[in-house]
């Protein structure tokens, strides 16, 4: 059995070489960048104005006042997506311009409509009185401000999000490389197993939960799950033959829960060896999910979990092993974990990890404040529905006081 760090240390060497696709940008939504995305142009094209109002060459206004008034002859109303040309500068002109509007050449600066006096009238105006003098560049919206041509849009890694697709249609950026989504199959194994829409059960079954939550959760994350459905005991040669018949697919990652340990039922270890796996470990010193399995594929680029069929120590398998696996694969940076003071105490064994499910609130001066809950047993729900994070208690101490700083990460990661 080895520790969690170097269980991870292990998981960072063996992720998947996930291919990159080219897809639409109208598809990309929630995939991975494989590339750095460029941008092909300048944000804005050119100089255009921030305000309603009158452009005007900022030096003809220079000692301008109250008592030193000029008047500004109008040439034309450009409105945004107008055509800005104009072929008859004079000086001492203005042109009407709108929020957005290209701001003509050899004009630099905006007088805004609020400040305008009108001649001879503000219905018919051909003149505007100016009456200060107007500083370079006032309310200019400078081309290339926002992006220059090759500025990074979205950086290789990143998950495109909403907020990229609005760059990105701006930009005119059409498709883009992004990670190939990583596929899985998950099989629950166990003759306890029986499914969760049956009404009466024996004391001796239990429904399942595991396909359902890990499919879920890995759909939350926009992965192709697969339910292979659940596995007795006595059908070692069924899950043999849907293993096999999977590593001729594009499937990416075997998982299975229940199985695993050292028991007389826990046939997964020597199935996985009979398939050409190579096991990089079993069993790793944490709680929940002690007896957790990696192997990969010997001829093919293609990964083995194991995980512990407690509900709990399954969920903890899949969060803090397979999850952190797939964002390597996927070219992600490594997840971001958070802090928080502890309020009420905790202990546990100096050697191992353990993933408490946790309440995390913040308090009237902002800060982090985690509670363990109680009932912390690996077969316990109703304590992970109460949660809404994992605190993260590292091996090499056994107690935990009230005001430690303690990492935590939410059930469900956001990306």
């Amino acid at each position: 059995m080895i520790n969690y760090l170097k269980a991870i240390k292990i998981i960072n060497k063996v992720f998947l070489n996930l291919p990159n696709e080219k897809i639409s940008i109208q598809d990309s939504l929630n995939r991975v960048c494989a590339k750095n995305i460029l941008s092909p142009s300048t944000n804005p094209l050119a100089n255009n104005t921030a305000f309603d109002g009158f452009a005007v060459l900022a030096k003809e206004t220079k000692g301008l006042s109250k008592k030193n008034i000029k008047k500004f002859k109008i040439l034309k109303t450009i409105g945004a997506g107008d055509n800005p040309k104009i072929n008859n500068y004079l000086k001492n002109s203005s042109v009407e311009i709108m929020t957005g509007g290209i701001v003509p050449k050899p004009f630099d600066s905006i007088v805004p409509v609020e400040k305008i006096k009108y001649y001879p009238s503000e219905k018919k105006p051909t003149h505007i009185f100016v009456d200060s003098e107007v500083k370079k560049f006032s309310f200019i919206r400078f081309a290339g401000e926002d992006y220059n041509l090759k500025d990074v849009v979205v950086k290789k890694g990143e998950l495109i999000q909403p907020k990229h697709i609005m760059a990105l249609t701006t930009l005119g950026i059409r498709y883009l490389y992004v990670k190939k989504r990583p596929k899985i199959i998950f099989f629950g194994t166990g003759d306890e197993i029986v499914d969760y829409k049956k009404k009466n059960i024996s004391n001796w079954q239990v429904r399942n939960s595991n396909n359902h939550y890990i499919t879920s959760f890995g759909k939350s994350l926009h992965y192709q799950i697969i339910d292979g459905g659940a596995i007795k005991d006595n059908e070692q040669s069924k899950l043999k033959e849907k293993l096999k018949k999977s590593l001729k697919s594009d499937i990416d990652i075997f998982v299975t829960s229940g199985a695993i340990s050292a028991g007389k039922f826990d046939f997964i270890p020597e199935l996985i060896k009979e398939l050409s796996f190579k096991t990089y470990f079993k069993g790793v010193s944490i709680k929940p999910g002690r007896p957790i399995m990696l192997s990969k594929f010997k001829r093919k680029e293609k990964l083995f979990f194991g995980l512990p069929g407690n509900p709990i120590s399954c969920a903890a398998g899949f969060r803090f092993f397979i999850y952190p696996l797939l964002r390597n694969s996927l070219g992600m940076l490594k997840e971001k974990k958070f802090k928080a003071q502890l309020i009420n105490k905790y202990s546990k064994p100096k050697n191992f990890t353990h993933f408490a499910r946790c309440l995390i609130n913040v308090n009237t001066k902002g800060l982090g404040k985690l509670q363990v809950l109680q009932g912390q047993q690996s077969h316990r729900v109703e304590s992970f529905v109460k949660a809404n994070c994992w605190g993260i208690f590292p091996g090499g101490k056994e107690q935990f006081k009230s005001g430690d700083i303690i990492e935590w990460v939410p059930l469900i990661p956001s990306c």
